[in-house]
């Protein structure tokens, strides 16, 4: 059997993957976590297999977390669950030692599947994010872009900027104050040689780092 644990601040989420994975016959659920604090206490309390992660749960940065997982639990697989388009957080996420990379939309289908890859020591991602990831990797043909400069906190916070959240919402989720969020963009926009939240859009609309259409008020 393959033990897992399921790491997410949504409780309905959480209860959709132990459904989804009620009868996968060698996947057992044998812990939950809200967030980064939580997850670590219970991979330091038991044997696991694999961890099912969300990279945006409350508190703590995903990438940082995936870094400590990987220190402390190096036997543990790791699979980034996100709701973020596929390309946008994988070659980090891949880089910091997760084994691979689901979008949530994919979920009910693939998760399984996704799940005995990781377990077993493969990697699971899709074509774009083993193309973006070798470019990253071997090529390095992006590596000069403003963007790649970006710790992955700034980076996480460019993200939201740009879907088009504020600082005060961002902050919520993040659970990090307004003024932590404030700074952050403002060392985002010096990184980036950006002066507002608008040109920090069209940049990321021109390398691919979200689709064409984002949800930017005014």
């Amino acid at each position: 059997m393959i033990r897992i644990l399921i790491a997410d601040d949504h409780d309905i989420l959480r209860a959709g993957l132990k459904h989804i994975l009620s009868d996968s016959g060698d996947i057992v659920v044998g812990g939950e976590a809200s967030n980064g604090v939580e997850a670590l206490a219970l991979l330091r309390d038991g044997h696991w297999d694999a961890i099912v992660l969300d990279l945006t749960m409350p508190g703590r940065n995903g990438i940082e977390l995936i870094k400590q997982i990987k220190s402390e639990f190096p036997s543990v697989a790791i699979l980034i669950l996100s709701m973020h388009k596929e390309d946008i957080y994988a070659v980090r996420a891949l880089k910091a030692g997760a084994a691979g990379y689901l979008c949530k939309d994919n979920a009910e289908a693939m998760l399984a599947e996704a799940i005995r890859k990781v377990a077993r020591g493969g990697l699971f991602i899709n074509q774009s994010v083993a193309e973006s990831f070798t470019r990253n990797t071997l090529q390095g043909n992006n590596s000069l872009l403003p963007h790649n400069s970006l710790t992955d906190r700034n980076y996480q916070i460019f993200l939201m900027l740009v879907q088009g959240l504020g600082v005060s919402e961002i902050g919520r989720r993040l659970n990090l104050s307004v003024k932590t969020v404030s700074t952050h963009k403002a060392n985002i926009m010096v990184k980036m040689g950006l002066s507002n939240t608008a040109e920090m859009v069209r940049y990321a609309v021109q390398h691919g780092l979200i689709d064409d259409d984002p949800l930017f008020p005014g």
